[in-house]
């Protein structure tokens, strides 16, 4: 099988001839990775433009930061934070995705124009979710999530990672089927940093192609996380801040379009759209 073969079609959603690029805009004041930097419905906007001229495909636009720790925030605030932002950009032509788990924000999310559904919890943090995403027929990203940021890395806990991530996402996509979501619109995501430490995530990026056994497009979002810290930490030294893992994070974007993903999602562009399209070319010379 080709990766291209192996990366899948989602229906409700452009095609792409390679792994396509997700960018992140956090309209958040404590997201890991650049809190508070884009919180105003006009930068955050301003920011996704941006994002796509660097060469995003799609722009996920969450109003609740999911880091280890994080405290949730009440949902009239995340529809305060999300919905101009989706407004905005849907108004300028963009593709977008929420990043929500509350069943109102993603039905409100697509009433202004999102077309996919991105659930890091995928449908277990609000029980309205699967049967109000399956209600608008739009696309559902179902992450792998052992629960919710205060106590995910206490979950952390595996004999075999890959092999229990595979059985846990095919049973909740079972679930979502179950729940009235059309298989050709679910997208998997192996939940990298969700309830695992730095090994569990470099186990599950070194075997992605065992994710395609599920049949479904593949999400990664390994953008920035704890793990490529552990990684580039020299010995003895702490691991470089958030903002300083983008090269890193670029080339987990080159593996991942190896293996197949469908897309990856991650918050500096240029360098992971240069990265898909190298990993393209080279697909298209073999």
């Amino acid at each position: 099988m080709s990766t291209l073969r192996g990366r899948g079609k989602v229906q409700g959603l452009p095609e792409w001839d390679r792994c396509a690029v997700m960018g992140v805009v956090n309209v958040t004041p404590d997201s890991f990775s650049d809190g508070g930097r884009w919180f105003s419905a006009t930068a955050a906007v301003k920011h996704g433009l941006d994002l796509v001229t660097e060469g995003a495909d799609l722009v996920d636009v969450g109003g609740e930061s999911t880091r280890p720790g994080a405290s949730r925030v009440d949902e009239d605030e995340e529809l305060r934070r999300v919905l101009p932002v989706v407004r905005g950009l849907v108004s300028e032509g963009v593709t977008v995705s929420v990043d929500t788990m509350r069943a109102t924000v993603a039905e409100q999310s697509v009433a202004a124009g999102a077309v996919l559904v991105n659930d890091v919890s995928g449908g277990l943090a609000d029980p309205a979710m699967i049967p109000a995403v399956a209600a608008t027929g739009a696309p559902f990203v179902v992450m792998h999530w052992r629960g919710f940021s205060e106590a995910m890395n206490s979950r952390a806990v595996y004999a075999d990672v890959v092999a229990e991530v595979v059985s846990e996402l095919r049973d909740r996509m079972e679930a979502v089927i179950e729940g009235g979501i059309a298989p050709e619109r679910i997208v998997i995501d192996p939940g990298l940093g969700f309830a695992k430490q730095a090994e569990h995530d470099l186990a599950l990026v070194a075997h992605l192609a065992e994710l395609h056994a599920l049949g479904r497009p593949l999400l990664v979002a390994a953008s920035r996380k704890r793990f490529l810290g552990h990684v580039l930490a020299h010995e003895g030294a702490a691991p470089p801040p958030a903002r300083e893992r983008d090269a890193a994070t670029a080339a987990i974007s080159a593996i991942s379009a190896h293996e197949g993903a469908w897309a990856v999602r991650v918050h500096e562009v240029r360098a992971t759209a240069d990265a898909v399209r190298v990993a393209r070319a080279v697909e298209g010379a073999r």
